[in-house]
């Protein structure tokens, strides 16, 4: 069972349900956000190139910028999919505080599991959208779902908040975590060092440093990393650029430096990686 929301704006809301059909994640769109919820089932899925096993009753988080990779046929797994222009979480950060936590636009995207009772809320919640996808076609439809839309992603939030290696993290610890990402996510072409984002939150580097060694499991250093990594294999993978001007974007003044940079993250070179692309399509 799939549907679609279509809005005037180009924006798009899919939520498709696997449990009596087939269904392969290349039919979804390159730019969309993904909430990927194993039910019953357990899957196994790739996330750019790096396996996952999702098990029953959890969540993944995927962002626009992370390539999924997996087929189910009646399995019972819900996805919801959504662009940028049906829901802005950047631009709308505040209504949900979703953007930097959910979606981290990393290769290790976010997964939580859910209780019983969390378990009942989401049932509930996806029971709201089928009916609204089923029973009204008005001109109102896409803000209805917009509002189960965010009351998803809030609920989300919440129980993401559990997967912290601090549970009672300050909620301004948080917010300065998912102000250096959202940096990141601004300045990873231009600015790759921590104390440049430093300077742009006005602390030291080694405040930003003790403050992921305490709340985070990553460096700050390795999100930048990753973030240049992950934009760098989908310049390769989808755009016309060569190698020079893919480095050029991302602030490389070398192609060497860039080339090493690659190669130190990822096991091969850019040349070589392209070549595996070309390997996997023919």
């Amino acid at each position: 069972m799939r549907f679609q929301y279509k809005g005037s704006n180009e924006g798009s809301f899919d939520l498709i349900d696997t449990s009596e059909q087939k269904f392969s994640a290349n039919e979804l769109k390159k730019d969309c956000y993904k909430i990927v919820w194993a039910r019953k089932d357990s899957i196994s899925l790739g996330v750019d190139g790096y396996r996952v096993l999702l098990k029953e009753n959890h969540l993944l988080f995927a962002s626009s910028l992370n390539r999924l990779d997996f087929e189910v046929e009646n399995k019972d797994v819900l996805l919801y999919a959504f662009n940028r222009e049906f829901y802005c979480i950047r631009d709308h950060d505040s209504e949900v505080s979703c953007n930097g936590f959910l979606f981290l636009g990393t290769s290790s995207p976010l997964v939580v599991e859910l209780t019983e009772k969390e378990l009942k809320s989401f049932n509930l919640l996806y029971e709201f959208f089928v009916e609204e996808f089923e029973n009204n076609k008005d001109h109102i439809q896409g803000e209805m779902l917009l509002v189960l839309l965010k009351r998803l992603l809030i609920m989300s939030v919440r129980i993401a908040r559990k997967v912290l290696p601090d549970e009672d993290m300050p909620q301004l610890k948080l917010d300065a975590i998912r102000r250096f990402k959202l940096l990141v996510e601004m300045h990873f072409r231009e600015k790759h060092k921590v104390q440049e984002y430093a300077e742009l939150m006005h602390v030291t580097p080694k405040s930003i440093s003790n403050l992921f060694a305490r709340y985070f499991h990553k460096t700050p250093l390795q999100l930048i990393n990753e973030r240049i990594i992950l934009e760098s294999k989908r310049l390769l993978e989808f755009s016309d650029s060569n190698v020079n001007e893919i480095a050029y974007a991302l602030g490389f003044n070398e192609i060497s430096h860039f080339s090493k940079f690659f190669k130190t993250h990822t096991g091969v070179s850019p040349k070589e990686y392209l070549r595996g692309l070309s390997a996997e399509n023919s």
